[in-house]
Formats: C-alpha cells, sequence, structure tokens
C-alpha cells in the first residue's frame, strides 16, 4: 500500500481535514462526508484509512472537491489533529540530554565536577529505568500550531529554547494498558517542538515545588506540531527514526527514538496508568542531546528552526522578537515591586 498522511489546511479561511499523497492534498469530505475535521476520523480510524486507501488506489488522477498541490502557495499548513488535546509530555527521556542538561545546569552535588555531574546522571538515568517512573507533564491545547508557522517569543521568560520530539497521536480511549499493547491505541506520529522558556521553570519562591511547567512551556506557539499526521501502519518502528533539529541550517540535535530511556509503549502504559487517554491526545516522547542549555545560545529573533523526523515530513518555523510590552499582570507586579 503507497502511504499516505492525514493533515488540516485552511484556504481563504475556510479549513478541511486532508488526505495527503505525495504532493498532492484531497479534502477528506469528499470521500467521506461525514467527516468534517480530522478527529472525526478517530470513530472508525482503520476503517477510514482503509476507504482512502481505496480511494487512491482506484482513481488517484480524478479531479476532487478542493484538491491542491502542497506548493500550490494557497495553503495554510495548520495542526493536523482537530480538535487537538492535552499533550502529555515526556520529559527527561533521552539518556545523552539528562546528561548534558545535568552538567548544563549543575545538577546534582555542589561543587562536583563535570565528569562526576555525567557519571551521576548515568547512574540515576539506570536506577530509573530499571525500577522507577517516566517523568511527564501536561501541556494545554492552545499553546499548540502549525508546522509552518513563527515560534513568538514571549514579553515574560527568557533563555527560549528548543526540543525536536516524536509526537505520539491517540487513536481511541485507553486506561491502565499494557506495554505489550501499548501501540494498539496509536493513530500515528507527528513531529513536534517542545519550546521552553528555560528561566521561568525555576520557582524559587516556592522552592518546595520547584518547577514551574505551566508558565515556561505553555505560552502561545510555543508546541509546533506537524505538518501531518503519519498513521501508525506506515511507520513500522517509531523506535528507529532519526530525528533532527537545525537552527538557522546549522546541525544542533542528530538521534534516533532508540535513544529514549521509556520508549513509545512504556510512555503510553504509564501515563494511561494515572490517566484515561482519549482520542486526539498527544504524548510528546521527549528531546534529544543538543538543546540551546547545550549549546548556551537561545532562540532570538529572526532564527528559523527546522526539524525532520524518518518518514515524518519537514517542520519549519521562523522566531518572531518579544513585541516589549509585558502582560498585564507581570507589568502589575513590576510596578509594585519599584515602589
Amino acid at each position: 500500500m503507497d502511504s499516505f498522511a492525514i493533515g488540516t489546511f485552511e484556504v481563504d479561511g475556510a479549513r478541511f481535514p486532508a488526505l495527503v499523497h505525495g504532493d498532492d492534498v484531497h479534502d477528506i469530505r469528499a470521500v467521506l462526508p461525514e467527516v468534517r475535521r480530522t478527529g472525526d476520523l478517530f470513530e472508525a480510524w482503520e476503517a477510514n484509512l482503509d476507504v482512502l486507501a481505496s480511494f487512491l488506489a482506484e482513481s488517484p488522477a480524478a479531479p476532487h472537491t478542493l484538491s491542491r498541490r502542497l506548493d500550490s502557495g494557497r495553503l495554510h499548513v495548520l495542526p493536523p489533529v482537530d480538535p487537538v488535546g492535552p499533550i502529555l509530555a515526556a520529559g527527561v527521556n533521552y539518556r545523552e540530554h539528562i546528561i548534558q542538561m545535568a552538567v548544563a545546569h549543575k545538577l546534582g552535588n555542589e561543587g562536583a565536577s563535570d565528569e562526576q555531574l555525567r557519571a551521576d546522571a548515568a547512574a540515576e538515568i539506570d536506577e530509573r529505568v530499571a525500577a522507577g517512573d517516566p517523568y511527564v507533564w501536561t501541556g494545554i491545547p492552545s499553546a499548540v500550531s502549525g508546522a509552518y508557522d513563527a515560534v513568538r517569543l514571549p514579553d515574560f521568560g527568557g533563555d527560549v529554547d528548543w526540543e525536536a520530539e516524536l509526537g505520539v497521536v491517540i487513536g481511541r480511549s485507553a486506561h491502565r494498558v499494557r506495554v505489550e499493547d501499548a501501540l494498539d491505541v496509536v493513530a500515528g506520529y507527528t513531529i513536534v517542538n517542545d519550546v521552553s522558556a528555560r528561566s521561568l521553570i525555576p520557582r524559587p519562591d516556592v522552592a518546595n515545588i520547584g518547577t514551574d511547567w505551566f508558565r515556561a512551556k505553555n505560552q502561545p506557539t510555543f508546541f509546533p506540531t506537524g505538518p501531518f499526521l503519519v498513521p501508525a501502519r506506515f511507520v513500522p518502528d517509531p523506535m528507529r527514526l532519526r530525528i533532527q533539529l537545525r537552527l538557522n541550517g546549522r546541525l544542533m540535535q542528530d538521534s534516533s527514538t532508540s535513544n529514549m530511556a521509556f520508549g513509545v509503549r512504556e510512555l503510553i502504559s504509564y501515563i494511561s496508568s494515572v490517566a484515561v487517554l482519549n482520542p486526539g491526545d498527544v504524548i510528546s516522547t521527549g528531546s534529544p542531546a543538543g538543546n540551546g542549555s547545550h549549546w548556551k545560545r537561545f532562540l532570538q529573533g529572526g532564527d528559523v528552526i527546522e526539524i525532520t523526523i524518518e518518514g515524518l515530513g519537514v517542520q519549519r518555523t521562523p522566531v518572531i522578537a518579544p513585541t516589549g510590552e509585558q502582560p498585564p499582570w507581570q507589568a502589575s507586579r513590576a510596578s509594585r515591586t519599584r515602589r
């Protein structure tokens, strides 16, 4: 079977669910009239994919309502899952990334050398994988943006970092899933960038809590997603995909999903042991080594981020500088501090 992908596009202000085959974009509503958005496909995911595959096999060259070319210039590529659910994001989930972050942020015994920090972090990873749990935080849908939309640097928070990640889109409700059954609930895979304002993660004012993932990772455009959702049937092994990120053409991250501490199956099983997963939820599986914290270089206005994951396409996002005007809440706090 020829592979294809699912996407959401907008033309002249009207959005539609799309079947993407090569450079051709077909309005799914012309084939499945009851599907008004991509999320409707999840109600009978595999059966709907079979219908779309038959459509391509039987009439690939026939004219279709709103069929277009990806390079037409009129298509605005939106996040592929519509509506997208919450984001269940795995942190510290690539071995070398964990070690790099421990060294970059001096996460360990005070005064420890870089070599000792590396050794301690490696031992901690081994112990956590053997007997511990993944680390997962929750993101909100309003942070999600399209694969070619601009990342807007915030007026509140700095040291904004990139994190190329494999996104796993859930296709059916799931609770307490066994590791060996976990891939059965996956609809497909996509590319995500878990953009993070590093300066907002620590919370010294509530030291017993420590970190604030809400404000550091949920700002608008902080979760570029797509361009497409590639059905799981076309991804033989999600744990053997090359993942790369380039900043202004320079290769910053280059790894394989095989380097995850907890793989896709384990993440699904763990998350579903705590919460009910629903169609459209996105599990972001963690980022490999090579973040800005390691390079000591964070995002700036005018940058261009390009992420590729084997078989899932290319995500390319320009970066826009802050506006210079703080949100009312932060502005009010600053004025009180000056009194």
